[in-house]
């Protein structure tokens, strides 16, 4: 499945030098041919990081034309789980060293020729959605698809935001479930361009094919439903593209 639906694209990973000297590697995703430079993504994983689901879909995005990056925000001497729960404060608070991260990754696919430099989205899950809907609201992307993440109380955080396309599961933990409220209200009181949507039958997760440890393990366990929903993220990727359409492309 992995190798049919990342056909016709070119990847490679690239080693991005920090300011502090570290080096971080990312995946990069061309469609192939590029004829002329085309619009692209960055893509923000969740906690289980650089997965062969990020490939999936990378490959979904490739296949409908756009170059991707997804930055590893884990790749650092530090330990693993202390990588995770950094990043994770990082993406609640607004502020931290992966912010940084995916400013590095977005300047380099910025630079690259294949690339249209005016026409760079964002997009993340989870963790990463959180990420994507921090960084909606502060002038680098163009349009912002965050799934199932973290929204600051502040409106004013999205104030100046570009245009957003969101998606919630129903079934996911209440407290995620007001984060996608929060977020339609701090956009309908802005005035920005959005499409904020809860799907009734999906939990959290349910963009991830790989979430079947999770559903069976963890999940059972706390406030929350997790699995992957097909229906709904086939929705999901029709609306993405849709939005991406309208004000990406």
């Amino acid at each position: 499945m992995l190798e049919k639906e990342a056909r016709g694209s070119k990847q490679e990973t690239v080693v991005l030098t920090r300011r502090n000297g570290q080096q971080m590697q990312a995946r990069l995703f061309l469609p192939e041919p590029v004829e002329r430079p085309v619009p692209a993504v960055v893509v923000i994983f969740d906690v289980f990081g650089m997965t062969d689901d990020l490939t999936r879909i990378a490959g979904r995005f490739v296949a409908e034309g756009y170059g991707v990056i997804v930055p590893d925000l884990f790749d650092r001497p530090e330990l693993r789980l202390a990588c995770v729960v950094r990043a994770l404060r990082s993406s609640v608070r607004g502020s931290g060293r992966e912010y940084e991260d995916i400013e590095l990754a977005r300047a380099y696919l910025i630079s690259r020729p294949e690339v249209d430099s005016g026409k760079i989205g964002v997009t993340g899950f989870c963790m990463g959605g959180g990420f994507a809907v921090v960084l909606a609201g502060r002038g680098l992307f163009k349009v912002s698809a965050p799934f199932y993440g973290e929204v600051p109380k502040d409106a004013e955080t999205l104030r100046g935001s570009c245009p957003v396309v969101a998606s919630y599961g129903e079934r996911d933990r209440a407290a995620m479930v007001e984060c996608g409220r929060r977020l339609r209200s701090h956009l309908e009181e802005l005035g920005i361009p959005h499409d904020v949507k809860f799907y009734p039958d999906a939990g959290h997760s349910f963009m991830n094919q790989n979430i079947g440890f999770l559903a069976q393990k963890i999940a059972p366990h706390l406030p929350m439903h997790a699995e992957y929903h097909h229906e709904s993220a086939e929705d999901a990727w029709r609306r993405v593209f849709a939005f991406f359409q309208k004000y990406l492309n």
